[in-house]
């Protein structure tokens, strides 16, 4: 457990000995099913700490240039990658760094597939029609989404140079969200698969989170590569590597009040730095404290962006909070780190490493130039 003394606020902390468990567990279950699992970036993209990840995991998945480029440089591996839209300009640099591409219409596979044919394996994206995700910011497969070809909408014969599906319905599902996801991939895109040479299952698998049953992903997968032997199975989550490895920390700077509510406001912003607690929406959990209890010192807690809405809230803790005393915001490394912006000139919160020897690495601070290169 990380010593809150050692750690600077605001920080984002990794916690090695958490995250080696998690892969431990990741490759566990690729092994036992004989599938790929790799890392997504659009929820981890720390290029410092994938040295461990890559002692477990030797590949991951991009969404754009960089992505693919970072996924070359420091994971040392060509990546699987699909964007919604592909360009002129960006498809050579993700040509130059992929392994294989997903398009997400065949409009896009028939614009470039000629420069990709011979160079990397091509394959598109469809849509199911179904997720069990109720958020709709999140399901892939709401009515109407731009993501994927529906089956209506693929002929009879794939084009020449199609050798992999792709699907994603899932966000911090369970193997049996999974199992309902392929019946429909069955019943609706079975007579192609047996054509195929990969099946990309997507992310949203939260295999390392308490209750999930390992061991029914694994039969499943492994029944249904029973029958599609000719395909590679591919999942590719991002939460599960980084599920509860992590925390930020952050500061009380001070503790204002109106209509009798007690506003504690942070060096943090929940805006900038955990977008996902107003989006999805949902409240984080802190260390140390409870929902309201009646009787308890009860307080909102409120970013530090001049935003309205830059607040959650409420949390009751076992003593009056005072100004400079640290709070830690749980299993805050995963659709965290990536998704921090600086807005209203807010710097990002340190990376840091709580290794194995309990010792704090540094990997980096923020600071004016950080923010004065994004601008300009």
């Amino acid at each position: 457990m990380i010593d809150i003394n050692q750690i600077p606020s605001p920080c984002y902390v990794l916690e090695e000995e958490l995250l080696r468990k998690n892969l431990t567990l990741i490759k566990g279950v690729k092994d036992a099913a004989g599938v790929d699992i790799i890392l997504a970036f659009k929820a981890f993209a720390m290029w410092k700490a994938f040295p461990i990840i890559r002692e477990y995991i030797p590949y991951s998945t991009a969404s754009s240039p960089l992505e693919a480029q970072l996924a070359f440089e420091e994971m040392g591996s060509k990546a699987h990658t699909f964007s919604p839209a592909y360009t002129e300009k960006d498809f050579p640099t993700i040509m130059k760094y992929s392994s294989h591409i997903t398009f997400n219409s065949l409009a896009q596979f028939e614009r470039f597939y000629p420069l990709a044919k011979g160079n990397v394996s091509c394959g598109v994206r469809i849509n199911p029609e179904y997720s069990s995700v109720e958020t709709d910011l999140y399901n892939p497969c709401a009515p109407g989404s731009r993501l994927g070809v529906a089956a209506a909408y693929l002929p009879d014969e794939l084009p020449e140079g199609i050798e992999g599906f792709h699907f994603h319905t899932l966000c911090e599902s369970t193997s049996f969200d999974l199992e309902k996801t392929l019946v429909q991939v069955e019943q609706k895109f079975g007579k192609y698969l047996p054509r195929l040479k990969w099946l990309n299952m997507g992310g949203g698998h939260l295999m390392t989170k308490k209750g999930y049953n390992t061991e029914h992903l694994v039969m499943l997968l492994k029944s249904f590569n029973a029958r599609y032997p000719n395909l590679k199975l591919i999942l590719e989550p991002g939460s599960a590597f980084l599920w509860q490895t992590g925390s930020l920390v952050a500061s009380i700077v001070d503790i204002v009040e109106n209509s009798r509510v007690k506003t504690a406001i942070l060096d943090v912003s929940f805006t900038c730095h955990m977008p996902d607690c107003l989006e999805m929406p949902y409240k984080p959990a802190i260390r140390n404290a409870t929902d309201p209890i009646e009787g308890k010192p009860t307080y909102r807690l409120g970013g530090n962006s001049c935003l309205s809405g830059d607040f959650m809230g409420d949390w009751s803790f076992d003593h009056e909070l005072q100004i400079g005393e640290k709070l830690i915001f749980e299993d805050m490394i995963h659709y965290t780190v990536v998704k921090t912006n600086m807005f209203n000139g807010i710097p990002h919160p340190a990376l840091a490493l709580w290794t194995m020897k309990n010792e704090l690495l540094i990997y980096r601070e923020f600071g004016y130039e950080d923010y004065k290169g994004r601008m300009c």
